[in-house]
């Protein structure tokens, strides 16, 4: 049975006999979105919708992942208001609807949240070695194909007992390596995954965790030391970004005029009583890697935006991410350090609505392609353009500028922690799936759609910052679960998810959690209700992904093309025909 907050309210709904089932997670989602309309930049339309045309509905109203602290309850509500603001917008190209309904599900926002996971090619997952075959192998230095290199990005002890560091060599590997005196290759310890943590682990236990923060400095190495949410907050950066909002959306320049969003083609909108793609006609240039710089391009791209997704071809990036995360773009590859794919790439540029960038702070900005350079070609050609930049840390504090991924936020912030704890340890443990990478996607479209109302109505230039550090401190104040809601998570997780420890890779904590979750939840995988299927030209195969969240009266939310790997799509806007269509 699907239940909602009326059938909360007319009594159909009974609670179950124990207390962790007094909890609702519908309800505790309305709680959050409440608080979320304050603290998020958005439009004054967006909150009235917020504050009075959201549904929530669920099938069980009870938390799905091992986790401590309310994810599930968190992305329903940040996914809530990413609807508001579409539905602003549907406002704005369709005319203004009265009770315009954005109904949002929490299996859905569920399966959101871990997609990757979920989604196949040639019906393989993330997990199963066979899906090798269907990929393109972007990993150029085998920082994901060998398991030696993989273990570089790993949480382990320090010399210091009970202090933990998560050294990370991101897609690269040897610098970290080396930087604590191991070999870059160790094909010897290919096969045997306890002698690569012996290996490793028995290095960092050479240093401290202030050591290790000086090699990491030296090096411009993307680590951090494991520390409770309390010790962050207590850092020079915790007190700067403390209590700063989730994102911010600012002006870059108030000279170009109001830019109305492009007119909907003959056929699409008959006077609103059609549903529309409220982002058609719009230019997205998304320049990120991983997950969640993607996750925004996906996001848009799912409410109809034209996404390219620009990538360097002497980049490495993980394959099967592209699965998921290049739905519904086209995926195309420029060198910008030569003047031809400069010169391509600013012809691309000139027409750009939106550039999404997620890579190193102040690595586009050093290209000339920052948001101080693009706001004056939105001078120059008359049209503003709205920037999102997402990153680790946050753009203030003294960390502002290092580099970070979804893990080195959950270690820093306390997520690590509160993990470990939740599972009767004392040690941190890096929570199973990427939750924080999606999360942050979130918030990014979040900034990327209030940017692009603004320019419609206000006109300028805006600059949306999302960052994944900031997205964990959402995490923490919104609260962990009741204890007795935690005691049922724990039960159904079972005992080889409470067997991990600090070590385990993010494949094996995720897979374990992915296991029991297939075993306890099987709503959950049910492919018909959640995703949906595509035969993708550029794989030769069909990908499953999971479905967009949000659902708006009046307003088409879905994907008009199937995935590709980067790379795949020429360097232009004319979005042909792909040879993808949807079984």
């Amino acid at each position: 049975m699907l239940l909602s907050e009326s059938s909360h309210a007319n009594g159909s709904c009974q609670p179950a006999a124990t207390s962790s089932r007094q909890y609702s997670s519908i309800a505790e989602t309305r709680r959050i979105l409440n608080i979320l309309v304050d603290l998020l930049p958005i439009p004054q339309e967006a909150r009235s919708v917020a504050q009075g045309h959201v549904t929530f509905t669920s099938e069980r109203d009870f938390p799905y992942f091992p986790i401590p602290l309310k994810e599930t309850e968190l992305g329903a509500a940040l996914k809530a208001i990413e609807g508001s603001v579409a539905a602003a917008i549907a406002d704005q190209r369709q005319g203004s609807r009265p009770n315009r309904r954005v109904t949002v599900n929490l299996e859905k926002a569920t399966a959101f949240l871990f997609q990757a996971y979920l989604a196949t090619v040639g019906g393989y997952g993330k997990l199963d070695s066979r899906v090798k075959g269907f990929l393109k192998d972007t990993d150029l230095l085998r920082a994901q194909s060998d398991p030696y290199r993989r273990m570089s990005a790993n949480l382990y002890e320090t010399k210091t007992q009970g202090s933990y560091y998560h050294i990370h060599g991101s897609l690269e590997a040897s610098t970290t390596l080396r930087m604590i005196g191991l070999e870059p290759f160790r094909p010897d310890l290919r096969d045997d995954h306890d002698a690569i943590v012996e290996t490793i682990e028995s290095k960092v236990k050479q240093f401290t965790a202030e050591e290790l923060e000086k090699l990491n400095a030296e090096h411009r190495q993307a680590g951090v030391p494991a520390l409770k949410h309390e010790e962050f907050l207590n850092t020079p950066h915790g007190k700067v970004n403390g209590n700063l909002p989730p994102c911010s959306v600012d002006n870059l320049e108030s000279s170009t005029p109001p830019c109305p969003f492009p007119s909907i083609p003959q056929g699409d909108d008959d006077g609103g009583s059609q549903a529309c793609r409220i982002l058609s006609g719009i230019k997205v240039l998304e320049l990120c890697r991983i997950i969640a710089g993607p996750v925004i391009g996906r996001i848009l791209a799912e409410y109809g935006a034209d996404v390219l997704k620009v990538t360097s071809p002497h980049l490495s990036d993980v394959p099967f991410f592209q699965v998921d995360g290049n739905m519904g773009k086209h995926a195309a590859e420029v060198d910008l350090k030569t003047p031809a794919g400069r010169a391509a790439f600013e012809s691309l540029l000139a027409d750009a609505d939106v550039v999404l960038d997620g890579y190193r702070p102040g690595a586009l900005e050093r290209l000339g392609y920052g948001p101080r350079a693009l706001t004056e070609l939105a001078r120059r050609r008359g049209k503003g353009i709205v920037y999102v930049s997402e990153d680790c840390f946050g753009y203030e504090g003294e960390w502002a500028d290092r580099p970070g991924w979804q893990q080195i936020a959950d270690c820093v912030s306390g997520v690590a922690w509160a993990q470990g704890q939740f599972m009767g340890l004392d040690e941190p443990v890096v929570p199973p799936f990427p939750i924080s990478d999606y999360g942050t996607g979130c918030i990014g479209a979040i900034a990327a759609l209030t940017g692009l109302y603004r320019r419609a109505t206000q006109g300028g230039s805006w600059h949306g910052k999302a960052s994944l550090l900031h997205y964990d401190l959402l995490l923490f104040k919104m609260g962990a679960y009741p204890e007795p809601v935690q005691q049922e998570l724990r039960a159904r997780a079972g005992a080889s998810f409470l067997a991990l420890r600090h070590s385990h890779s993010v494949d094996q904590i995720s897979g374990t959690a992915l296991r029991c979750m297939q075993r306890e939840y099987p709503q959950l995988f049910d492919g018909e209700k959640l995703c949906e299927t595509w035969y993708a030209a550029a794989y030769k195969a069909d990908v499953m992904v999971v479905r967009p969240v949000v659902e708006i009266d009046g307003v088409e939310v879905g994907f008009e093309r199937a995935s590709r790997p980067n790379g795949s799509d020429q360097l232009s806007w004319d979005f042909g025909g792909d040879g993808d269509y949807r079984r």
